[in-house]
């Protein structure tokens, strides 16, 4: 091998090895962008997920203000029909929230969540229909102390607490919060 064929020779390999290292390097380097953008997405994850499942624990613990100013109101001898009529609007307000939030949590997931927040929405649904035919008794009869209503919406807000419990735990383990 002459001096020329050794320098293309060279040359060649130089070239070879340039042009390997730098599909390595490319490929590295997109590696490392497609961990960066999934990290991000994760990180944006969380965060829609932390925002719905404040939602539904904020709007959980409206709903039940609501339901218990509503059951107050139906409880005091001299109110009138009107001022159940408000609160009854004020607990279907809430539950309108609610909802909305349930859905949120519907969207934002995982699958356990959801179905945790599924079954916190039927008890909350029961104890709001519970409320809502007690003040519709009462309007009816011209007084909140009709039926076994107050007992039945005692155990309904006590049926709360166990669905409310499973969806905080759900949601900390979805957030890896759950230390």
């Amino acid at each position: 091998m002459d001096a020329s064929s050794a320098a293309v020779f060279g040359a060649a390999v130089g070239a070879l090895g340039g042009l390997g290292g730098g599909v390595v390097a490319a490929a590295g380097q997109a590696r490392q962008q497609r961990r960066q953008h999934d990290r991000e997405r994760q990180r944006w994850r969380d965060e829609v997920r932390r925002a719905a499942y404040g939602g539904i624990l904020t709007a959980t613990k409206q709903l039940s203000n609501a339901l218990w100013k509503a059951a107050d109101q139906l409880a005091q001898r001299d109110a009138d029909r009107a001022e159940w009529q408000a609160r009854h609007e004020d607990v279907h307000n809430a539950w309108t929230q609610f909802s909305a939030a349930v859905a949120d949590v519907g969207v934002a997931g995982p699958q356990n969540v959801v179905d945790a927040a599924e079954d916190l929405r039927h008890v909350m649904y029961d104890w709001e229909m519970i409320c809502t035919a007690w003040t519709h008794t009462a309007i009816r009869e011209g007084s909140g102390h009709v039926g076994d209503f107050a007992d039945r919406f005692k155990a309904a807000a006590g049926a709360k607490r166990a669905p409310d419990r499973a969806f905080q735990v759900a949601a900390r383990r979805a957030l890896g919060t759950n230390d």
